[in-house]
């Protein structure tokens, strides 16, 4: 089941006379393809758990139409939409058992929908199996760790044989180590149904390695879309560029002269085709070599061993990130003892955007 989303905008009145509306989601239009898992990502405010919502049919939008498939169901109550929603917080009821949880959606159906108590039960265990919770059927939420209750909250969602799977920021609420291993199960879980999903988070790192597709959102507005590699590897605009990426982009203050590009007093590269102007340089910490002879030269603060890569933590005076963290194979032989570091770049990991708009600029490629 396809989520067509055409120019969705959400307006919220201001809480007093005299402020100002919010626009949440400005004119936001997707299509989240059937049977795919695609995460709206962005920081907090962005606009992606209020679209979340006007999916669902808890929020109505200001403007705009959202079609499941060919259906028309902006004006649909939640309950009509067939959606299957998890929220952060997990809501569960404390007084019922798993098993009650789980069944109390197939309950509330009404008329042709309705189903008999042995196909109740049969529904709610086959949705308990798929999310590995069968044995915890007879416990209440009480008894449950963090990642149970949010598999309970998981299958009462299934358990409809919902057309759309939206989950708001299911994992937020989880310890490190609980998060890596319940994003696994959701990603296996969508997987198998192959319910198409909507799943919201702040967190990149979450969403790129599960999605299928992400949307990154500012302000109400989608920033980019596609999937999570190529976005990763050609942001269209610096806040894309440093909203993605574990540790994020090393940016730094640059000046393009004669298709130049200079950092600080090193002329780091060639930029063919871009015009003299200044301009913010991105690069991934995983673009840069350690090289004597390299082109851009940094104080060394420190060498931190990772195991199988070791970074780099170094200072610029053109940089504007507190600091400089490149990552470098463990085999590489570095200085500890030295002041300086100096690097050459991989040009496909440098990012240019104009100082003015913060958009990419793109150097011809020869």
């Amino acid at each position: 089941m396809k989520i067509v989303l055409q120019n969705l905008t959400q307006i919220f009145p201001s809480r007093n006379k005299k402020g100002e509306e919010v626009v949440a989601v400005n004119d936001f239009s997707y299509e989240v393809p059937d049977g795919k898992l695609v995460a709206l990502l962005g920081p907090s405010g962005c606009g992606k758990s209020t679209t979340l919502y006007m999916i669902s049919g808890l929020q109505k939008p200001t403007a705009g139409k959202i079609f499941f498939g060919d259906d028309d169901v902006t004006e649909l109550s939640p309950e009509n939409r067939g959606v299957g929603l998890v929220f952060q917080n997990y809501a569960l009821y404390p007084h019922m058992t798993v098993k009650q949880n789980i069944l109390f959606p197939l309950q509330n159906m009404k008329g042709k929908d309705r189903l008999t108590k042995e196909q109740m039960l049969e529904r709610a265990y086959e949705a308990a199996r798929l999310v590995q919770i069968d044995e915890l059927m007879d416990r209440k939420p009480s008894e449950l760790s963090g990642g149970q209750q949010q598999r309970v909250a998981i299958a009462r969602a299934l358990v409809k044989m919902p057309r759309v799977l939206l989950l708001d920021e299911p994992l937020s609420n989880l310890d490190a180590r609980l998060r890596l291993q319940t994003r696994e199960e959701i990603r296996r879980i969508q997987r198998e149904t192959g319910i198409t999903t909507v799943f919201v988070t702040h967190d990149q790192e979450e969403a790129m390695s599960i999605s299928d597709m992400i949307v990154v959102m500012k302000a109400g507005v989608m920033q980019q879309s596609g999937k999570p590699q190529e976005v990763y590897d050609d942001p269209t605009n610096l806040f894309v560029a440093k909203f993605l990426g574990t540790p994020p982009i090393n940016v730094f203050r640059g000046t393009v002269k004669d298709e130049t590009l200079y950092i600080g007093e090193d002329a780091v590269m060639k930029v063919k085709g871009i015009a003299d102007a200044d301009v913010y340089v991105g690069i991934r910490p995983e673009g840069f070599i350690v090289d004597p002879n390299g082109t851009l030269h940094c104080k060394l603060t420190s060498v931190e061993v990772m195991g199988r890569d070791v970074s780099i933590v170094s200072k610029n005076d053109a940089m504007v990130s507190p600091t400089i963290r490149s990552i470098v194979d463990a085999d590489t032989a570095i200085d500890t003892a030295s002041e300086t570091v100096t690097f050459s770049l991989k040009p496909h990991k440098v990012f240019l955007f104009s100082a003015e708009t913060e958009e990419r600029l793109y150097p011809e490629v020869e």
